[in-house]
C-alpha cells in the first residue's frame, strides 16, 4: 500500500490502542476475508448505512449497486466510511461490564469515486466474481450493454484505513476470579452448507458442483 498514510484523527484508535493496527498487510487480510461491508454516507443530511459486498483490487476497494440507488448517488464524489467486521467469538466474563466479543474489523475513510468507463466497470465486476468464485466469470452468460449501464461501481483508496483486532478472553479483575459463574470464550465461525442446485439447472450439472463452491470460505 504505497500511499498508506500514518494514523490520522479519523483512523487513530482512541481506546484500546493495543487492538489497533495500521499495518497494510493486516488491513488487506481483513478486507480480503470479509466481503460483507457497511457503507456509511449521508442522504439529505441524514446518516445512512448500507450493507453491500466489497472487494479489493490492489490498493482500492470497490462496491456496486443499482445505478438508480440512493446510496450510489449520495456516495459518488462524497466522503464515506466503509466498515467490514467478522465476529469470531463471544467473551463471557464474571460481570456484565466485562463481557465483550472477539472480532476483526477494518474502517476505511475517503471520497468515493464512481467508475464511468464501461470497460473499467466490467473489469471491476469480473474481479469481484473472481475473488468470490475463481473461474466462474468466464462461464457466465456475458453481460448486456443495458445490464452494465444499470450497474454502478464505486471505488475508494485504502490509504486512510485502520484495523482493530480483538482476540483475547475475559479481563475480569482479580477480585472476581472466584465468582461462581462460567467465564470464557464461545468461539464462532461461519460454516458453508451443502450447495442447493436451482430446480431448472441444466442437465448433468447438479451431480458435480464446481470446485469454487466446495472451496468457498467467509471470514
Amino acid at each position: 500500500m504505497s500511499d498508506h498514510k500514518p494514523p490520522s484523527t479519523l483512523t487513530r484508535a482512541r481506546r484500546q490502542h493495543g487492538m489497533a493496527s495500521y499495518d497494510p498487510e493486516v488491513i488487506r487480510d481483513v478486507l480480503d476475508r470479509i466481503p460483507l461491508a457497511h457503507i456509511g454516507h449521508l442522504i439529505d443530511g441524514q446518516p445512512v448505512v448500507t450493507a453491500t459486498l466489497q472487494w479489493r483490487i490492489g490498493d482500492r476497494i470497490y462496491w456496486h449497486g443499482s445505478s438508480a440507488s440512493r446510496m450510489i448517488k449520495a456516495a459518488s464524489g462524497a466522503k464515506v466510511c466503509v466498515t467490514v467486521t467478522a465476529v469470531d467469538g463471544m467473551v463471557l466474563a464474571r460481570s456484565g461490564l466485562e463481557h465483550s466479543t472477539q472480532y476483526r474489523s477494518v474502517m476505511v475513510f475517503g471520497e468515493a469515486v464512481l467508475l464511468r468507463d464501461p470497460g473499467e466497470k466490467e473489469a471491476a465486476l469480473k474481479a469481484m466474481m473472481e475473488r468470490l468464485f475463481p473461474g466462474r466469470w468466464d462461464t457466465l452468460r456475458p453481460m448486456t450493454v443495458q445490464e452494465l449501464k444499470a450497474t454502478a461501481v464505486l471505488s475508494l483508496p485504502i490509504s486512510e484505513a485502520s484495523a482493530k483486532i480483538s482476540a483475547g478472553g475475559p479481563t475480569d479483575p482479580p477480585e472476581d476470579a472466584g465468582w461462581p459463574v462460567w467465564a470464557g470464550v464461545l468461539p464462532m465461525q461461519m460454516v458453508m452448507g451443502v450447495p442447493r442446485p436451482a430446480p431448472d439447472l441444466a442437465p448433468g450439472l447438479a451431480a458435480d458442483p464446481p470446485s469454487y463452491l466446495r472451496d468457498f470460505t467467509f471470514g
